[in-house]
């Protein structure tokens, strides 16, 4: 697999993975956790080059996707409930593409698709963060990124914006600073959507920035049999911010998959 991947597992039942999204780590499913593992297996890593994750070898090429796969074969899972948020959504899906037979059920939070075009303000936002990186270092990179608009609601809260500096500051921008050997994703969640027979269950906070609200309603209208839920008064950090009502969602989400 050429990395070392951190994970936790805790609980007991239905097999579920919880994927991060980027600049992030496992740390932000602390809620989900509580509240399921009385009813699952629950499973969360830092992706690679992610936490406490090793870097990416210059050179190896790798897959996120795969990387779960061979993450669920390391635990001997031979299924699972995959729940991904943002970039880990798109993770979700490509895992779930490449080894259909694997996934018990899909929940895409607030979930990239690739190919979707994003707003002007949250794609300048993502290329700025991407320019202090390559220019200014990792702490200049975080600042800019917790300045994205899709961040907004959740600086709101004093509380949840400190909690989510806490997220983000760990992150090295490995990814931005370097030539990050992650392959193509093949086959492309955006042109397989059709063919995801896993039940999905498409969340997404109704303050997100634009394109996301688009990836969203393209998610569920594409995806067979897959139901949209928008949570009122949150935005990106969905989890974070309506706590209550996505581990509700989730909860349901695992007792349809057992």
């Amino acid at each position: 697999m050429g990395a070392d991947l951190f994970y936790e597992v805790e609980g007991h039942g239905t097999a579920v993975m919880l994927v991060h999204g980027f600049a992030l780590d496992a740390r932000m499913w602390d809620d989900q956790v509580a509240a399921l593992r009385t009813v699952a297996t629950v499973v969360r890593y830092d992706l690679r080059g992610f936490g406490r994750s090793s870097l990416p070898a210059l050179g190896v090429a790798y897959s996120h996707g795969g990387d779960l796969l061979a993450l669920l074969d390391h635990l001997r899972l031979e299924t699972a409930v995959l729940v991904g948020l943002s970039m880990g959504g798109l993770v979700a899906m490509h895992a779930t593409l490449l080894a259909p037979e694997r996934v018990r059920g899909l929940a895409l939070l607030d979930s990239v698709l690739d190919g979707v075009e994003w707003d002007p303000a949250s794609a300048e936002a993502m290329t700025a963060a991407g320019r202090a990186a390559a220019t200014q270092g990792a702490k200049a990179a975080t600042e800019v990124w917790l300045g994205h608009p899709f961040f907004a609601p959740a600086r709101r809260d004093p509380v949840l914006a400190s909690r989510l500096r806490s997220l983000v500051e760990p992150y090295s921008w490995f990814h931005y600073r370097h030539e990050d050997p992650a392959g193509a994703l093949l086959p492309s969640p955006s042109q397989g959507l059709e063919h995801i027979a896993a039940p999905t269950t498409v969340m997404v906070g109704e303050l997100d920035v634009p394109c996301f609200l688009t990836m969203a309603d393209l998610l569920a209208q594409r995806i067979p049999g897959a139901r949209r839920v928008g949570i009122p008064n949150a935005g990106h950090m969905v989890n974070l911010e309506a706590t209550d009502m996505v581990n509700h969602v989730l909860r349901e989400v695992i007792t349809a998959a057992r």
